[in-house]
């Protein structure tokens, strides 16, 4: 059902090439992963879209660790083959996988041979069927056997499995007694710490009773001496009584007796004070009374507490132990992976080599194929012969009665015509002779076999034509039949009337395979006028000694001085006119180059690269000229670009430009006066359009060798100082991708020119995929962006909070259905499919639903879905927060733990997209870890850096690949 659900998308044959490879390429991923390339390869080298070279590499090369590499790099060597590449692919994937095939194109798959491209013969594709169908019936066959196999196994297991179980049953009686048995010594062991913690209480109370004892004692043993003290007082008071009474009764007189009474009083009040006690020792005796108790119930706290912590210790030790036998477990596992991987890996290579085998056998099979079609033309060329032998005799004794016989001219040999390419018959009508044919040509004519010579033939000529077809635009505007002035030579007229003769069989225009009727010496000098558009043709020997340029890329590149008694002034070439390209020869090769929208240097070294005759083709613009001039009567810069720099390059002199990485810069002129291999640039207001601080900036190629030496610096550097310098990003790396040349010049290089550009012309060719400077445009978002914060996994813990500030909203995933599904995928709509699976998608109208809003959509996605969005016109916010060893950012990461990742995942997650940030085609912001210190201020520092990005020009570089 889910099938017949499926619509039928649009037709694969009425699609272009760059639709059918963007299909392709909106399911990269998807085919990355379920392909394999083993599977499609017999097919693809059936349809001749990939060679035996092409093979070995993707099944061989050490640098593709695993199927989803191979494959990938399968896609990029089938992406230089073009529409056939593409069809190729996709007629593999609907023998070998429908179900990607159908979710790639959106269409059902057929095997009628009305859906076939026609790349392979018909015969060849039944072959090709047949031999997979009986593929297919010998591992039918074989998983019959292995059935069989496994059901005589399965008998001796359930054997197995009823002794197993009577084993279980009696295991699972011991469990049982041994669960009653860990019972009761749990009740006994339970009983014996009850019992120890009333021995502990007794203890205690035993020792509070002890100390309570210990202060009575002592404070008795005071009172005892006290008292003692007392009693010698009052002796020693009776006695002295005693005594004065006895005196007394000696002498008895009134005053005496009343002195002595006085005494006695004095006395008997001094023993009343020394027996009783007073408050303040009272309250000394209770203080330390109450002290004491305190300490005592300080020391049974402590008691308790390390009993405790022995009751915690003894549990872990409990935890350790069972997570010691989980980690056993877990071992055991591994060691059975490993063995089943190893087996694995034995079947694999086992199967690599039938592969090679067969690849042996069809190498057999393709030269067989070869010689036999070699004895099949050289056959027919004999019988061609024998032919042209019987008419021309026929002819000749016809026309014997009537004319004296005469020498017959000699034949040339006949050979094969254009056999593999007969769209360029007119061309080589004029330009080819039978001499000039090598027979190790893939477009050879000769009934020679192909060599192998041939392939890199086919390829130098393939790459050709795709650097031809950059400039088709402006042939549309130039390809014109030329007007010669006659001179009154015959073989110079001759010569015009061939070339007539060849440019009225062939209307598309001058082909690269031979030289252009412009480039030949023995002509005359030719003019073509098509209007506005002037095409001249002169000796153009030192070109820049005859001409002056400026302009730029902004305005155009114009004539500003002619020099005097010069071939450009004799064959009428003025100031104000408008340079829109230049063709000329160099190394027996046609070179043709567009210098309408180039900068003033590339402009400066296209007609530097001219050594003779060349065709200047001009456009009078005189307004623009004007414009150009200041009232000294100097032109003034016409180059006007916005680059993104790669690297940190210091301000060394007074006038150069001191710039960081990912800073953007105003180019406002490539040669600048005084300034020798440097640009005249400027810093960008954040917020607008203006040039801030200007100064001179190394050109593209020296810039080059700046960013190559700091590579290498960087890679002898010690680990400390290199870990010093990543906080602060000093270099990207960022590559040309196929284009192999630099990507700010626009005119067309031919392939086999090893010059880099001015000054350059030794530098090596694989120094061009490194780029110090990237081209960006600016772009003005209306509303308000949407924001993705990384690493993807702390931002899914953001996400929702972030959502319940005022302005912001989540995005919200959509419930589609099969056939909706499909037809988004196909229209790139879908961003990203949830992680719980089904129908369920964030899509492009969910994000734009709520950025109508005037609210920012908080992408809970990952970075695969920037390129989605930008092609959409919708430019996010990125924003990275950095990992570090603070203690706030050790809070951050144990509430991501809580909802099940782990530390080692947040970790390769923080630095897998770090990496990727670089090939961002926008500028990101980073969030140091020093300006949070809890989630609350980590939220707030957001919230202001997206308030600021908000107001800022979004600046983006165009897809390299």
């Amino acid at each position: 059902m889910a099938a017949e659900c499926v619509p039928e998308g649009p037709d694969l044959k009425e699609m272009g090439e760059e639709d059918v490879w963007e299909l392709i390429n909106d399911n990269r991923h998807r085919i990355s992963l379920g392909v394999k390339p083993c599977m499609l390869i017999p097919y693809l080298r059936q349809a001749r879209v990939l060679t035996e070279m092409d093979e070995d590499e993707i099944l061989s090369c050490l640098k593709l660790n695993n199927s989803s590499m191979r494959t990938s790099h399968m896609l990029d060597l089938l992406r230089i083959q073009g529409r056939s590449g593409a069809m190729a692919l996709l007629e593999s994937l609907m023998i070998h996988y429908p179900t990607i095939y159908t979710q790639v194109t959106g269409r059902k798959p057929s095997t009628e041979p009305s859906g076939f491209s026609g790349l392979i013969k018909y015969s060849d594709l039944t072959e090709y069927l047949v031999k997979a169908l009986t593929g297919m019936q010998k591992e039918l066959k074989e998983a019959r056997q292995e059935a069989s196999r496994l059901g005589s196994r399965c008998t001796s297991l359930e054997a197995q499995l009823g002794q197993t179980l009577e084993r279980q049953e009696e295991s699972r009686r011991l469990k049982a007694d041994h669960g009653r048995m860990r019972k009761n010594l749990a009740a006994a062991h339970h009983d014996i710490l009850k019992l120890k913690d009333e021995k502990c209480g007794l203890y205690v109370r035993y020792t509070a009773v002890i100390e309570e004892r210990s202060a009575a004692n002592i404070h008795c043993s005071d009172l005892n001496l006290q008292v003692y003290q007392l009693q010698f007082e009052l002796r020693k008071a009776q006695t002295e009584t005693d005594f004065e009474r006895q005196r007394s009764l000696k002498c008895t007189t009134p005053s005496q007796t009343q002195r002595l009474q006085d005494e006695i009083s004095a006395l008997r009040r001094q023993l009343l004070v020394a027996e009783t006690i007073t408050p303040a020792r009272e309250d000394i005796l209770g203080q330390d009374l109450v002290e004491a108790r305190d300490v005592h119930t300080e020391l049974a706290e402590q008691l308790r507490c390390y009993r405790k912590e022995n009751e915690q210790l003894t549990r872990e030790r409990q935890e350790m132990v069972e997570h010691k036998e989980c980690l056993a477990l877990q071992v055991q596992k591994l060691t059975l992976d490993c063995e089943m991987y190893q087996q694995k890996g034995t079947v694999i290579q086992s199967q690599l080599r039938e592969l090679q085998a067969e690849r042996d056998d069809a190498c057999l099979s393709r030269d067989e194929a070869q010689a036999q079609i070699a004895r099949s033309l050289a056959e027919k060329d004999t019988l061609r012969s024998a032919h042209t032998e019987r008419m021309f005799s026929w002819e000749s004794q016809g026309s014997s009665s009537d004319s004296l016989p005469s020498s017959p001219s000699p034949r040339p040999r006949l050979r094969r015509m254009h056999a593999i390419c007969p769209d360029s018959d007119s061309v080589r009508g004029c330009s080819i002779k039978s001499g000039d044919i090598t027979p190790s040509s893939v477009r050879s004519q000769n009934v020679e076999p192909p060599r192998p010579e041939s392939l890199r033939t086919r390829e130098k000529t393939l790459w050709y034509n795709r650097d031809s077809s950059e400039t088709a635009e402006c042939d549309v505007l130039l390809d014109n039949d030329f007007v010669f002035i006659p001179s009154g030579n015959e073989v110079e007229q001759s010569v015009m009337s061939n070339m007539r003769s060849c440019q009225s069989n062939n209307s598309d225009g001058i082909s690269r395979a031979s030289a252009p009727p412009f480039l030949l010496r023995s002509r005359p000098r030719a003019m073509r006028i098509t209007g506005r558009v002037l095409t001249i043709s002169f000796q153009g020997e030192a070109l820049l000694s005859q001409l002056q340029v400026v302009g730029g890329n902004k305005t155009g590149v114009f004539v500003h001085q002619v020099t005097e008694c010069s071939a450009a002034n004799t064959v009428g070439i003025s100031s104000g006119a408008q340079i829109l390209e230049v063709k000329y020869e160099q190394a027996q090769q046609a070179l043709r180059m567009v210098l309408e929208d180039t900068t003033l240097e590339e402009a400066m070294w296209a007609l530097g690269q001219v050594r003779g005759f060349c065709h200047l083709s001009l456009r009078p613009n005189q307004d623009a000229y004007e414009k150009l001039l200041l009232q000294s009567g100097e032109a003034m810069s016409g180059d006007s670009f916005y680059v993104r720099v790669n690297m940190t390059l210091p301000g060394g002199s007074q006038d150069a430009l001191s710039v960081s990485c990912n800073d953007i810069l105003h180019v406002t002129c490539t040669l600048p006066a005084g300034a020798d291999r440097s640009w005249r640039a400027s810093h960008v207001h954040p917020c607008q359009l203006l040039d801030l601080k200007t100064g001179n900036l190394p050109n593209y190629y020296r810039a080059q060798r700046l960013l190559i030496s700091a590579i290498e610096d960087m890679s002898i550097q010690p680990m400390a100082l290199r870990k010093a310098q990543d906080k602060k990003k000093t270099v990207r790396i960022v590559s040309t991708g196929r284009q192999g040349r630099n990507p700010l010049w626009v005119c067309v290089e031919d392939s086999k020119d090893k010059s880099t550009g001015p000054g350059d012309a030794s530098a090596p060719r694989g120094c061009l995929t490194l780029m110090p400077y990237t081209l960006v445009t600016p772009h003005y978002p209306p509303v308000c962006r949407p924001v993705l914060l990384l690493p993807t996994i702390i931002g899914r813990v953001l996400d929702q909070k972030l959502a319940e500030w005022q302005g912001f909203q989540l995005c919200e995933p959509e419930l589609l259905s099969s056939s909706e599904h499909t037809a988004r995928l196909q229209r790139s709509e879908v961003l990203e499919e949830c992680e719980q699976g089904g129908q369920r998608c964030y899509t492009l109208q969910s994000v734009e639903r709520v950025m109508k809003q005037g609210t920012h959509c908080v992408l809970p996605l990952g970075l695969d879905c920037v390129r989605r969005l930008h092609r959409a016109e919708i430019f996010p916010i990125i924003i990275f927060i950095a990992q570090s060893k603070s203690r706030a950012a050790r809070k951050l990461k144990s509430k991501v733990q809580r909802q099940g990742w782990s530390e080692e995942q947040q970790l390769e997650c923080s630095r897998s997209e770090e990496s990727l940030l670089d090939k961002l085609p926008c500028l990101y912001r980073i969030v140091s870890p020093d300006s949070w210190d809890d989630k609350t201020s980590l939220l707030t520092t957001l919230h202001s850096i997206i308030l600021v990005e908000q107001k800022k020009i979004v600046w983006v570089e165009p897809d390299l690949w």
